[in-house]
């Protein structure tokens, strides 16, 4: 019978349509017994085919198609060391060249070297698809497969993202193992006959490795080329053999893949012509119809069994081994582990009671009988390095239930104080490997640590000599439903209008509407639903989505293997410079046994750096103390009051400073004092920018809940979860808390389980102690029952749970109601909850926000600007929010403003150039750049003529460091290594870095012609600086600039000589707003005959340059600018709502910066309106988002009428109508949650 050995899957990116599983489904309903996945210059979907195939009893064999090159690559592309590209390995970056690839300053102009993309690495210098040809080939065993690995990991590594392909020499030596498939490319005539293609395949991979490949889909000449093919097959004594090349599993996805094709090529069906498939028959095919395809080719159908049944290699055992750390002499992982564990286990406890030391000598022995010593090590060394250098980190998820972790100073949580549940991390019945997630501040800290584990793992101490032996995991990016409406409808031909509004309209909300359908949204936006076109949209737009588009990466998960890792799978170079890849995400490499270390990037963890540094005078993103010092410190139980000692709710310790603000002190994480301000900041739900709180479900929650206690903000941070949410367990906590209904538990020997939350479940491990105390479950059948409740929800394996969960509480005599409710509360908590560990560790981290937001506002503003996008709203609102908390914001000054938001010595905050839309970054780095030199020279200068050192020289405000002028090249601060030179500038002598005069009043450029000049700045870049007033400091208004604009960036012509004739009196017109810039500046101002004839731009236009040139504004509100007509329409100020009565019909306006429409709120959608004076929570009815879609999703800003909800604290607007607000032309963009 015919067995299918070339299949490629929709993991072949834009080359396939279907999906591994869809193609095994549809295998095992045609009867095969094997199939074979060859994707393109990949394995990437091998682990799904592997798990799909072996749970449909069909046999996998993997392989993969290779873009061979037609002629010899150039000997540039294939100066490889070692195979993989320029650089030692082709992974990370070399000693020398990692301190480049994390300085910012020069990242984006810096070279790609590091990645194994050296000068010759670009597109250019790679075969175009028309000079290359596919090579197919099969994995007959694991020593082929890990050569196919390493084919593919020297192929992607050397080349671009995206691109590559191999030279057929490259092969010789690297095809054991392997089987060739060769096809009509054998018959090029320049490959025809001896030397010819054929025969070298033969001689690379071996006469009885290499088949000829015969497929039959209609096409012209296509008998012909068959026929020729059977002839050289005789000539050189090769067996034939026969495929489909199969590109989809039914023809109904030819359709489809014409959509693929069509995106790969960049064109539309109308012009695509010949790129199309001529026909649908690249289908799987059942094995009876191959066979009478092929009944005139016999054997090579046979064959087709033959060799399937020769490939027994599969998945199943990669070789893969998590690395040994390497200890000192004498000392075995698992010693070495227990002595480091004591020593930590003694300082973290003090004393070292009796408790602590059955948990952690319980872990140890399990630890080691399942050969775990060498992962936590590793882990402890990463946590080690990151503190050494001042880098914030934190474990947290399951691993904080770890009385080990806390010992080795991972998590930063007591587990044994706090009564965790180890079996949550790990139990010897799971029999798979533990997850421990550490917390790092996303950007360049965080790229830091990354680089150090490639630099040890791949160059360093203990790297494998013969190749690589870390990479990042993959993320496989897939079609959504957005992304899937562009490409659909560009592909279709619908105009650029109508694709904007299909891609609006088909985003995917969160929750599902069976009202909701598809025709009734493409009707919402114009179509017509007779029209063929249109009817196709419809379902190529649903057939995509899921879909892989391309490979992306990880957040932050790292693969460590102990041998070379491109044997266990194929590694290449990711879009980000110094990021290497592996071929699967991370659940593929679950499921195919191999570790994960994930070293994730958290915005929030680099705001709390950057305030501390801020704060404690230090440069913000630069190496300091200040951060560290909160993790460095053990939250333990006898030191001080701990930090979250839950068991008498406690909160932060209370130092000897008080419970106050500390002031003109260094400040750290481990001591911020339990302070009875910000927990009045937090019951007000004010709480934009903090951490876990400051969702519109959160700030519901939390004037309810009224935390006091650290305790309470755990529960605040778990509590608004889909668990807790749809198990219904929200609301009686919150009235049990209120004193509206009493304490209540299922069954008496749950109190001590259940005591700290009232009697509700909420957290993961309350649920599992459940099952473990109501029906005997053992710690590893809890841990089953909790990944059955996980995010891919088995309702089959949930029955059989109930099952045992009844069985076991019948054994245990509980029964009827009691029983029932246990059930219910276990089987209802659907999705995921916070483990209370993870809950812990991320209320610690609130905590810490909240303390910033309130003591000191600038300096945590000024960090979260510095660090988006992260957190739930847009950075023109956390602008706003600011505001309203007293922070003044300066506007974007290219005199004054570096890349990056600053602290003025006034104590406001200058926007950064960051926030100029379509700036390059390098050029924002080159303008501060110039301000390094020129505000540090004034320093020395002002010291060196008797005066004290500038204050402005670091332009972080009064906490700058005041040292003299330190030299920007070298960082020699040593005054007598720096002498002025002729011309009034400096020269070090450490370095002989010149650097040249200051420009006069200590400003960066004298000109708007000497910013262009010294910068590169392109026209769009200084329209837009112009636009957005950044050029103000010259003695332009806004619209002058735009005219000088011009002339800055082209020789001038009979525009600038006619405008000599302009009338002075046009340079007197003013804009107040505008006039933030010194009196210095005025005289900088424009000579008469280049003075602009146009009026200077209203407030109204400024706003409007603004959010179009940076999203925000430091001005007024654009809601401020309405509020004399909306007041006498009769429309409330959102603070208006908060002493208005229940119950009462309003209208509420304002900027949209939220839309919600959450899966467990039965289809309401929530929006968050903004004005000048705060913020307004709207609820919309499903009947009113049906009928007001359009409105909803796509106006900027609202006016809503509708009855006030007040309870509790909590105030929000039912709405009745809602209607777009005309008069104010501002394109924002909202933060919508789907």
């Amino acid at each position: 019978m015919y067995v299918e050995l070339h299949t490629a899957s929709a993991f072949s990116f834009l080359q396939g349509a279907s999906l591994p599983e869809a193609l095994v489904d549809r295998a095992a309903d045609l009867g095969y017994s094997t199939l074979a996945l060859l994707d393109r210059d990949g394995v990437y979907g091998a682990p799904r085919f592997h798990k799909a195939a072996q749970a449909a009893g069909i046999r996998p064999i993997v392989g993969a198609e290779l873009t061979i090159a037609q002629d010899d690559l150039r000997r540039s592309v294939l100066d490889t060391r070692e195979g993989y590209g320029p650089s030692v390995s082709g992974l990370g970056v070399d000693r020398d060249q990692r301190r480049s690839v994390l300085d910012t300053r020069e990242r984006d102009g810096a070279s790609a070297s590091g990645l194994g993309v050296g000068p010759q690495a670009s597109k250019k210098s790679w075969p175009s698809a028309e000079a290359t040809w596919l090579l197919p080939v099969l994995c007959e065993s694991q020593e082929g497969y890990r050569n196919l690995c390493r084919l593919i990991t020297r192929m992607k590594m050397r080349a671009p993202k995206g691109e590559g392909a191999l030279a057929l020499e490259e092969l010789v030596g690297c095809t054991t193992g392997l089987v060739a498939l060769a096809g009509r490319a054998a018959l090029d005539g320049r490959r025809h006959g001896v030397g010819g293609l054929l025969d070298r395949l033969v001689g690379i991979f071996g006469r009885a490795n290499v088949y000829v490949e015969l497929q039959r889909h209609f096409r012209r000449d296509e008998e012909r080329d068959n026929e020729a093919l059977v002839a050289l097959a005789s000539a050189f004594s090769v067996p034939t053999i026969a495929t489909n090349g199969v590109r989809f599993a039914t023809p109904s996805e030819r359709p489809l893949f014409d959509v693929l094709t069509c995106i790969h090529h960049h064109t539309d069906l109308a012009t695509a012509g010949r790129r199309l498939a001529p026909n649908a028959e690249r289908y799987l095919k059942p094995p009876g119809e191959m066979a009478e395809l092929f009944r005139d080719y016999p054997d090579a159908v046979a064959r087709t069994r033959e060799l399937g049944d020769r490939l027994q290699y599969t998945m199943a055992d990669l070789g893969y081994r998590f690395p040994d750390y390497p200890v000192p002499p004498g000392e075995t992982q698992t010693s070495f582990l227990r002595k480091i564990t004591e020593v930590g286990a003694r300082e973290r406890y003090r004393p070292y009671h009796d408790r602590a030391r059955a948990q952690i000598a319980r872990e140890l022995d399990l630890i080691e009988k399942l050969q775990l010593a060498g992962y936590f090590l590793i882990v402890w060394d990463i946590v080690n390095f990151s503190r050494q250098h001042d880098i914030l980190v934190q474990g947290r998820g399951s691993a904080a239930n770890s009385a080990v972790c806390y010992s080795l100073g991972i998590t930063a949580v007591d587990p044994v104080g706090m009564d965790l549940l180890f079996e949550r991390f790990l139990s010897e019945e799971r029999g798979e490997w533990p997850d421990i997630d550490l917390d790092l501040p996303s950007g360049d800290r965080r790229e830091e640590v990354i680089q150090h584990v490639y630099e040890k793992y791949n160059h360093g101490q203990g790297a494998a000599p013969e190749g690589p032996r870390a990479a990042m995991t993959a993320n496989v990016i897939t079609y959504r439903g957005r992304s899937a409406a562009r490409e659909v409808g560009k592909v279709l031909g619908f105009d650029l209008a109508q694709i904007d509004r299909l891609a609006k309209i088909m985003n995917q909300f969160e929750f599902a509407d069976p009202a909701d359908t598809l025709p009734r949204q493409l009707s919402a936006v114009g179509l017509d639903l007779n029209s063929d076109r249109v009817r196709l949209f419809a379902r190529l737009w649903k057939e995509m989505l899921d879909l892989p588009r391309h490979l992306g990466q990880h957040s932050g998960g790292m693969v460590i293997c102990q041998g070379q890792l491109d044997a266990v799978v194929p590694l290449e170079n990711a879009s980000m410079p110094g990021r290497v890849v592996v071929q699967w995400d991370k659940d593929d490499c679950a499921d195919m046994g191999i570790v994960k270390v994930d070293l994730l990037g958290l915005g929030m963890m680099a705001v709390l750096q950057d305030s501390l540094a801020l704060v404690n005078g230090e440069r913000a993103g630069q190496a300091g103390g200040a951060g560290q010092a909160g993790w460095e410190e053990p939250l333990d139980e006898n030191r001080r009051r701990p930090v979250l000692d839950t068991r008498e709710g406690h909160g932060p310790s209370v130092s000897a400073r008080g419970g106050g603000a500390p002031r003109g002190i260094k400040i750290d994480l481990a001591h911020l004092p339990e302070d009875p301000a910000v927990y009045k900041m937090l019951q007000a739900a004010d709480t934009i920018g903090v951490f876990q709180v400051e969702s519109r479900a959160q700030m519901a929650t939390l004037p309810r809940l009224k935390p006091t206690t650290f305790y309470d903000l755990v529960v605040e941070v778990a509590i608004i979860r889909p668990g807790p949410i749809v198990g219904q367990m929200v609301h009686p906590y919150l009235n049990r808390r209120a004193g509206r209904e009493p304490v209540q538990y299922p069954h008496p020997s749950l109190e001590p389980i259940l005591k700290r939350t009232l009697g509700v479940p909420l957290f993961q491990e309350q649920l599992l102690r459940l099952a473990m105390v109501a029906a005997g479950f053992t710690g590893g059948q809890a841990e089953d029952l909790r990944r059955a409740m996980g995010f891919k929800r088995s309702e089959k394996r949930m029955q059989q749970i109930e099952v045992q969960l009844r069985e076991g509480m019948a054994r245990k005599g509980i029964t009827g109601d009691a029983a029932e409710t246990i059930i219910t509360s276990i089987t209802s908590f659907a999705l995921y909850g916070f483990p209370e560990s993870h809950a812990a560790s991320f209320a610690l981290l609130a905590y810490a926000s909240a303390y910033l937001k309130v003591h000191y506002p600038a300096a945590f503003y000024t960090a979260l600007l510095n660090n988006q996008p992260m957190g739930f709203y847009h950075p023109s609102t956390l602008v706003k929010d600011a505001q309203r908390r007293g922070v003044r914001f300066h506007p974007i000054d290219v005199q004054v403003s570096d890349w990056n938001c600053t602290i003025e010595s006034d104590g406001a905050i200058r926007l950064g150039l960051r926030y100029v839309r379509g700036l390059r970054q390098e050029v924002g780095k080159r303008i501060e750049s110039v301000c390094a030199d020129a505000l540090q020279r004034r320093s020395v200068l002002d010291t060196r003529e008797g005066n004290g050192p500038s204050a402005s020289g670091v332009g972080v405000g009064p906490h700058a460091n005041k040292e003299r002028w330190r030299c920007p090249k070298c960082g020699c601060d040593d005054q007598s290594m720096l002498e002025r030179t002729t011309n009034g500038g400096l020269f070090c002598n450490v370095c002989s870095h010149e650097a040249p005069a200051a420009t006069p009043n200590g400003r960066r450029f004298k000109s708007l012609d000497e910013l262009v000049a010294r910068t590169g700045l392109r026209r769009d870049e200084v329209v837009t600086l112009a636009d957005i007033g950044a050029l103000n400091a010259f003695g332009y208004d806004r619209r002058s600039a735009l005219w000088q604009a011009e002339r800055a960036v082209r020789p001038s012509g009979e525009l600038f000589t006619a405008s000599a004739t302009i009338n002075a009196e046009s340079a007197e017109l003013a804009e107040p707003c505008d006039q933030e810039i010194s009196a210095g500046s005025a005289s900088s101002a424009l000579n008469v005959v280049d003075r602009c004839p146009l009026k200077p731009m209203t407030e109204a236009e400024r706003l409007v340059a603004d959010y179009a040139g940076m999203g925000l504004t430091a001005g007024r509100h654009p809601m401020a600018l309405r509020r004399d007509d909306l007041a006498t329409r009769g429309i409330l100020r959102a603070c208006d709502l908060y002493t208005t009565r229940q119950g009462r019909r309003v209208r509420v306006a304002g900027m949209v910066i939220t839309r919600q429409r959450p899966g467990t709120a039965k289809g309401f959608v929530f929006l968050t309106l903004e004005d000048e004076t705060g913020i307004a929570n709207i609820i919309v009815r499903p009947d009113l988002f049906a009928r007001d879609r359009l409105v909803i999703v796509e106006e900027p800003f609202l006016i809503v009428d509708g009855v006030l909800q007040s309870q509790d604290g909590v105030t929000s607007v039912r709405a009745e109508q809602v209607q777009g607000m005309r008069g104010l032309d501002i394109d924002f963009d909202a933060h919508d949650f789907y």
